[in-house]
Order: C-alpha cells, then structure tokens, then sequence
C-alpha cells in the first residue's frame, strides 16, 4: 500500500490535467478581457474589486488580493482611473486613504465579462469536479 507522500502515474496525470484546465480556463479569459480592451491584469482589479463583499477597497486590500506591491497596484489604478473604471473617494475614517469604486460603466464592462465567465466555468464543471475527484 502505498503512502499518501508517494504519488502514482495516475496522481501526476491528474494534477497535468488539473494545470491545463486552469490555463484553459486563464487564456479563455485573458482573451476576452483583452477582447473588450482590457489587460487580463485590469480585468482581475475590477473583479477584485467588484467582489469585496462590501469591505471597503484600498490599494493594500488590492494588492493583496492581487498578490502585487502597493506601488504595482497604485499605477494599476491610475490607469484605470484614465480609463474611466474606477474611482477613488477618499475614506470617511482617514481621509488620507482612498477608497476604491467602480464607475457604471466598468460594472457593466465587468458584468458582461462575468456573464461569460461563469458560463465558461459551468462548462468546465464536470472536468474540473472528475479531475478533483480523483486526487481523493
């Protein structure tokens, strides 16, 4: 009987299959961020942001959320206030600190972009549910 530190030909086929699904999934949606005129990056800051759950967005929330350097995650938000996406309002406890907010028209770009997104997992659900399945 093997140990669960010793893996098969079954496990490291499994977790290659499981790698390439998620880069499927990547370019799947880098193409279509890409598609309506945004980096795959920008995309991923409007979601991030969008999917906070009410907590409030700072550039340290973003960044973390991002796995970015606060000054990475700044010029990211400049370029999305260039482009009319996002909005900074300073916050009500420490007017020092800015609080992030998407503008109408970057949460209709992002749920236009989600739409696809969610159907695209749905269409990846059995594979991805098999494929973890098998690492049990």
């Amino acid at each position: 009987m093997a140990s669960k530190l010793e893996l098969t030909d079954e496990d490291y086929a499994t977790l290659a299959d499981f790698r390439h699904a998620l880069r499927q999934f990547q370019a799947f949606s880098e193409a279509r961020a890409v598609a309506v005129g945004l980096t795959p990056q920008q995309h991923q800051a409007l979601l991030a942001i969008r999917g906070a759950r009410g907590a409030p967005v700072t550039i340290g929330y973003l960044a973390e959320r991002l796995i970015l350097k606060p000054h990475s995650t700044t010029g990211l938000i400049d370029r999305l206030v260039a482009l009319g996406m996002v909005e900074r309002q300073p916050s009500p406890e420490d007017r020092r600190q800015a609080l992030l907010a998407l503008t109408p028209r970057a949460r209709d770009l992002l749920a236009e972009l989600s739409a696809t997104h969610r159907e695209e997992l749905r269409r990846l659900r059995p594979l991805l549910t098999d494929l973890l399945a098998h690492l049990d």
